[in-house]
């Protein structure tokens, strides 16, 4: 099979889902603030989510600025989608467009990779040896998924001897579901992991977990399916509230947790996945298993003097304070997204938050005032447990639950509504972010 016949949602739902989704969109829509006059050269590094979004508020924003992005993926990627990707729900192009039709005119695009950022000098270094001088820096980078760091894996190995990896692209995400397909036809052992590092949308780990028990009761197949999931640490999530909700869910499907282990090899020839833990190695079989990589900095951050010295050593996340998203050195220095060293906030719904903040301070900074909007880590992760399912999980730094929709959408249950969030409304959504509208 390729993709599972959808259940009709109900005509309340559908209701529901409207007033939700322009809720959504329209929260956080930037005001008409007046228009601020600057010759400041302002640098981007990084033209996905955040720095797309950023680059178009700033356009609008700003009077005479020279804004510019560097990056050279000509595609953009829409990452929220490959989860859907992977469980058949939709196909690999449905998370790519083209990074140029997303970018505001009045902003120049020098289409390469950066290779060095030069903090002290003020100034960024392209892959062909240009230099880009700035007043003001935001890095957008995202980051990095390391897959050298499992002995034995490699992206060549996704779709095959069965390995999938869902985070590693769209159409790596389709040869994950390939064989998420054919495994849940079949069964065998199931292996499902995340890594130690700090890492982007936490939930996509236990979400796939949950898709592929639920093929395997749908199609009649789940006496047949073991299904394994190692935990990095001592928990399945990083919000207590949470954690307890989904350890009961796992428990509740049979599903069998490990704790404190932290996949370091795979074999692919023999199928066995060897991890660290706390006691030595362990290895585990499996026929199926979604490869979820260590997270970092991309070279051209992690070569840098931007990242935190002692803390989230190795992963060469940005130094900034956490609220106003500033660097603690370097007062010029921005960063958003992934790629911002903070407590929280790796998720596309984080962004939609984040670069406000990081506007409001940028431009407070070039009037040579003071802001006092500051991000509180916002997370929002629609935590799919079925499909047609979902729970839509928000919290903040200090693992509060924070429900944009109190009384609407209980952040705990498994909503049908929390489902067309995720599948319907959210892209429009981040759409919307993308223009600077949202």
């Amino acid at each position: 099979m390729s993709h599972l016949t959808q259940i009709p949602a109900s005509r309340r739902a559908f209701l529901g889902l409207a007033a939700g989704g322009l809720a959504l969109a329209a929260a956080g829509a930037p005001a008409q603030a007046a228009k601020v006059r600057t010759s400041a050269r302002i640098v981007i590094l990084g033209a996905g989510a955040a720095g797309t979004a950023l680059a178009n508020r700033l356009v609008e924003r700003l009077e005479g600025a020279s804004i510019t992005l560097i990056d050279g993926r000509k595609q953009h990627l829409y990452q929220p989608g490959f989860t859907l990707i992977a469980a058949g729900l939709k196909p690999a192009d449905y998370s790519v467009s083209e990074t140029g039709g997303w970018l505001p005119k009045g902003a120049s695009w020098i289409e390469e990779p950066a290779a060095e950022i030069d903090p002290e000098a003020k100034i960024v270094t392209t892959a062909s040896g240009q230099k880009v001088a700035y007043d003001y820096l935001i890095v957008a980078t995202g980051l990095t998924l390391d897959y050298d760091q499992i002995e034995g894996m490699s992206l060549d190995l996704v779709g095959r001897e069965g390995i999938g990896s869902v985070y590693a692209g769209p159409d790596y995400a389709a040869k994950t579901w390939a064989l998420m397909d054919r495994f849940t036809d079949e069964g065998g052992i199931g292996l499902f992991t995340r890594p130690a590092t700090e890492m982007k949308c936490a939930g996509a780990p236990l979400k796939y977990t949950f898709l592929t028990d639920d093929y395997a009761r749908r199609k009649g197949t789940r006496g047949k399916v073991e299904i394994n999931y190692a935990a990095h640490g001592g928990s399945l999530f990083s919000v207590p509230i949470v954690n307890e909700k989904v350890r009961m869910l796992y428990e509740d499907r049979g599903f069998n947790t490990v704790y404190n282990h932290v996949m370091k090899a795979i074999d692919p020839g023999k199928k066995i996945a060897t991890f660290a833990t706390p006691e030595g190695d362990v290895e585990m079989p499996y026929d199926f298993t979604n490869v979820i990589p260590p997270m970092r900095a991309p070279d051209v951050v992690i070569n840098s003097p931007l990242p935190w010295a002692d803390r989230w050593v190795g992963q060469g996340w940005v130094e900034v304070d956490q609220y106003k998203l500033r660097h603690r050195r370097y007062p010029e220095v921005f960063a958003v997204g992934d790629i911002a060293g903070v407590p929280k906030g790796k998720t596309a719904a984080s962004v939609k938050w984040q670069v406000p903040v990081v506007e409001e301070q940028l431009v407070a900074q070039i009037e040579g005032k003071d802001s006092d909007e500051l991000y509180n880590g916002y997370t929002s992760c629609p935590l799919i447990t079925r499909i047609g399912r979902a729970m839509l999980v928000e919290f903040d730094y200090n693992n509060n639950l924070t429900p944009s929709f109190p009384g609407v959408i209980a952040p705990l249950e498994e909503l049908w509504i929390s489902w067309l969030m995720k599948e319907v409304a959210l892209k429009a959504t981040y759409n919307a972010m993308l223009r600077g509208k949202a």
